[in-house]
């Protein structure tokens, strides 16, 4: 295939647009994608580089990154205390060098966790579907028992009524289904 652009050398790098359930496929040779400006993998020929991938999923501009010193003020950076591991150069290497890094940027990591994981910032687990029955039942329970002090507290009677008889019928459910594998 030969390059869109110049018509002289061989396509090697194909694009594939989606915008708004429209595809569309671009074909160019490599120098006139440098020339053009258009392939980010490339970065004036150095290669593909992970942090670029990551400076666009953190929505970090690169440039923002390189800046001059003298343009922006100076402010303090913070920095790890035991591998002295400084944010901007977690933005630029990709990865932390600590454990304690987790502790010393947790503000800056929530952010970006939120981006990148839909909203949530913790992760709770996950339990597999064919021991997890029970566990998530029992779960659901203490979820409503909570619910419950909370709806007595207020002295919410009839909601704390309604909240006393789904605990009850949960908790059958769990006294069944304990029965039912002491047996096999």
């Amino acid at each position: 295939m030969i390059c869109q652009e110049c018509n002289q050398r061989p396509a090697t790098l194909h694009f594939t647009k989606i915008i708004n359930g429209e595809k569309a496929e671009v074909h160019i040779c490599e120098k006139c994608a440098q020339e053009k400006g258009e392939m980010f993998m490339l970065n004036g020929g150095s290669g593909f580089s992970i942090n670029n991938l990551l400076a666009g999923l953190l929505n970090i501009e690169p440039g923002f990154q390189q800046a001059k010193p003298n343009t922006l003020p100076k402010k303090e950076v913070l920095r790890c205390k035991q591998c002295k591991l400084s944010f901007p150069e977690f933005v630029h290497v990709g990865k932390f060098g600590c454990a304690e890094c987790y502790e010393t940027f947790k503000d800056q990591l929530n952010p970006i966790l939120k981006r990148v994981h839909s909203g949530n910032t913790s992760h709770h687990g996950k339990i597999p579907k064919r021991i997890g029955g029970s566990i998530h039942i029992r779960k659901q329970i203490n979820d409503l028992k909570q619910t419950l002090k909370q709806f007595i507290e207020q002295e919410e009677f009839e909601n704390a009524a309604e909240i006393r008889d789904r605990i009850r019928t949960l908790e059958k459910e769990v006294n069944k289904g304990d029965e039912g594998g002491k047996q096999s």
